[in-house]
């Protein structure tokens, strides 16, 4: 999961340039994908908040029925949510390197 969340939080970042209009819909459509897989994969490790977590971002994201919520709200959100990826990815790590 670690290249997962580094390949969403890029993806998420790169939102912040100017982009034509597929890269956004394709962006949040590889975004409902990841973030779904991960919300089973934290449902499997019994982490509830992580899923509820993922799931909510999963909805947000999806490319369905589109939230709009201005640009200079989504960039908050994307930069928000890169973080996130960013800090669980390190968190993660460093709980599997303090076990062994």
């Amino acid at each position: 999961m670690k290249q997962l969340n580094i390949i969403l939080a890029v993806l998420l970042l790169l939102c912040l340039f100017k982009m034509p209009y597929g890269y956004y819909t394709l962006m949040r459509l590889a975004a409902t994908v990841g973030f779904v897989y991960m919300a089973y994969k934290y449902y499997e490790m019994k982490k509830e908040t992580l899923v509820w977590t993922f799931g909510a971002l999963a909805l947000l994201f999806q490319p369905l029925v589109k939230i709009a919520l201005g640009r200079d709200v989504w960039n908050i959100v994307d930069v928000a949510v890169a973080v996130l990826l960013i800090v669980l990815t390190f968190a993660v790590n460093k709980k599997t390197i303090e076990k062994n």
